[in-house]
């Protein structure tokens, strides 16, 4: 089983995803989120010009008390990819696309929220953008109101340190402390 496998495997529990969000997530939308309703997604789909796409793990949660999930998109990588941001952006359009297709929106339903998160576990530190538009060419005359947005979250695990690791006591800060 490779590196990739073993993650997927492990953030395929609950438990897992729950702790990454607690401990390293520090965001104030999460503790809204209601972790009994976190679930599983298919990762599997087929472009519309048939090609296969699989992103590593697909979660939902409800939000509060209405149904509006957050997609926890999670992939895994142990090296940088210096086109992440537009990976990113082609599994969530994929996503989008696979919703409307299995006519799991109405007509004047919105798409729900994405929250993208790179677990980065290579041995170099990242030095990619976790921002879409950076890595678009600028243009004058009030063009960049064109240029696509999407940031992604990137966890680092090499970049935690012992200090912030320690305190935290979850099943994702001891595999973070493992692998440094």
């Amino acid at each position: 089983m490779t590196h990739d496998n073993a993650y997927k495997l492990l953030f395929s529990e609950p438990q897992m995803v729950i702790d990454l969000l607690q401990g390293f997530v520090h965001e104030p939308w999460v503790e809204y989120l209601d972790f009994s309703t976190l679930e599983k997604m298919p990762t599997q789909c087929v472009t519309d010009d048939l090609r296969d796409r699989e992103d590593d793990v697909i979660w939902r949660v409800k939000c509060q008390d209405e149904w509006l999930y957050v997609y926890l998109l999670i992939e895994f990588q142990s090296t940088v990819d210096y086109f992440m941001a537009v990976r990113l952006m082609t599994y969530i359009g994929l996503l989008y696309q696979d919703l409307i297709k299995q006519q799991k929106l109405g007509k004047k339903d919105k798409l729900p929220p994405v929250f993208p998160i790179v677990l980065y576990n290579g041995k170099q530190r990242w030095t990619a953008a976790t921002e879409l538009s950076t890595l678009i060419h600028d243009l004058p005359f009030n063009f960049n109101k064109y240029k696509p947005h999407l940031s992604y979250m990137l966890l680092d695990e090499g970049a935690y340190s012992a200090d912030e690791l320690n305190p935290l006591k979850n099943l994702v800060a001891a595999i973070f402390r493992l692998e440094n």
